[in-house]
């Protein structure tokens, strides 16, 4: 099957995440990427499920949200998702990836220590940042891969055995470093042609590049964050890479009908009807002459709702000519909290978004 034919269509949320096991989330700063992600590792273990949330970017973001203290690294079981599934979180940075790869494939743990020690490994992904990223993406790859009961050269799984997660969510950099940090393959190429770095990028990119793997938007009704989701999505598809879905987060619902937001937004809105509620509504005697006025106000407060809702509607619409199905994640009142996390996470399933 092509990878035209494997696309999922913009009228098919669920084909973006069907028969994925990585999927990465990435979007403009500001976005909401990390709630996005961790709502959908909480979906995505609904129904008994296991996941992995990967942070990459050393920002203890997943532990803010969740009001944790920073998360060493390791995999740590966090959430229990609706129908009795768990997330784990790893908050993964290149030196503990790397001292981790060095002991589980070549036993060199002191090695990689003395390493850390002398300053190396931060000069040496400082002065080449391909292997950083190969490092940090090679953890989730190796999650995403991991068979129950088998890790590393030492330990292999029995034949047949089940994946250790049913998915792994990475909550990866944002739009404009996510192509060349999922780039890896060229951009080791130049650090390394053969030997270990490379056999490792090559397994990464396998990963990447499998339909296995998707990487979705997230986004706001804003041009900026839709421009850069359209162009990280031409991005990537001239990567070979395949985008999955996007996220809309902080969706509200249109509150005005197409011959209100029309009127209001041109200034054409007629305030005696808003004059006569307030008065229907009771207000002191002495306020009756302010009655005209408050209903300017008020109108003027309509019209710059009106103005953003046809914007969102645009912005909307230029998102749907990418072709990429939307998935939305309404505003939450009050901020995100376990609570809000839980009711995105099956706002999520109620679209779709399952394993």
């Amino acid at each position: 099957m092509s990878d035209r034919e494997q696309a999922p269509r913009g009228d098919d949320p669920g084909a973006a995440f069907a028969g994925a096991r990585l999927h990465i989330v990435t979007g403009k700063g500001g976005t909401g990427k990390t709630t996005a992600a961790t709502a959908l590792a909480l979906a995505l273990a609904s129904r008994g499920g296991r996941v992995l949330l990967v942070e990459v970017e050393g920002r203890q973001g997943v532990a803010a949200l969740l009001g944790s203290a920073p998360l060493p690294y390791e995999e740590r079981e966090m959430l229990t998702a609706p129908g009795g599934g768990s997330v784990r979180v790893l908050a993964a940075d290149p030196e503990s990836a790397l001292l981790e790869y060095l002991e589980l494939f070549y036993g060199l743990r002191r090695a990689g220590q003395a390493l850390t020690r002398t300053g190396a490994v931060d000069f040496a992904t400082g002065i080449a940042p391909g292997l950083r990223d190969v490092l940090l993406t090679g953890k989730a790859t190796e999650a995403v891969r991991r068979r129950a009961g088998g890790r590393g050269r030492s330990s292999t799984p029995a034949p047949g055995a089940p994946f250790r997660y049913d998915a792994v969510v990475m909550d990866a950099p944002p739009t404009g470093r996510i192509g060349r940090f999922l780039n890896v393959g060229s951009e080791v190429a130049g650090l390394a042609r053969v030997g270990p770095v490379r056999d490792h990028a090559d397994r990464v990119t396998e990963v990447l590049r499998s339909a296995w793997t998707r990487v979705h938007f997230v986004t706001l009704l804003e041009e900026m964050p839709a421009q850069e989701t359209r162009d990280g999505i031409d991005e990537l598809r001239g990567l070979g890479l395949r985008p999955g879905a996007v996220l809309v987060n902080l969706a509200t619902p249109a509150r005005l009908d197409a011959a209100t937001v029309t009127s209001a937004a041109t200034g054409d809105l007629d305030t005696a009807p808003i004059a006569a509620g307030l008065k229907a509504a009771g207000l002191r005697p002495e306020l009756l002459e302010a009655h005209e006025e408050l209903a300017a106000d008020l109108a003027a407060e309509v019209r710059a709702h009106a103005v953003r809702q046809l914007l969102e509607e645009r912005v909307r619409r230029d998102l749907a000519e990418l072709g990429a199905p939307i998935v939305e994640l309404p505003w939450m009142e009050g901020g995100v909290d376990l609570d809000a996390l839980g009711a995105l996470a099956r706002s999520l399933i109620d679209q779709g978004v399952e394993r």
